[in-house]
């Protein structure tokens, strides 16, 4: 009998859609724009169809950031 030992993948770095991040931040879309506008917040990528998503660990390290201050 032999043993075989699994890895474990490392977790992938996931890209959320803007309305999972709001959720995760508490804040409105209208708060989420005006931040945007005035060059404040996680940084997002446009989608070819149009939709915002932020990566995972950008998100993380944003929110950090808020929890310092």
């Amino acid at each position: 009998m032999t043993s075989t030992t699994r890895r474990r993948r490392p977790p992938v770095d996931e890209w959320l859609p803007l309305s999972d991040a709001l959720v995760e931040m508490k804040i409105t879309r209208a708060t989420w724009y005006r931040w945007r506008n005035r060059g404040y917040g996680p940084e997002a990528k446009r989608y070819p169809n149009g939709r915002l998503h932020i990566r995972r660990s950008v998100l993380d390290a944003f929110m950090d950031e808020l929890e310092t201050a």
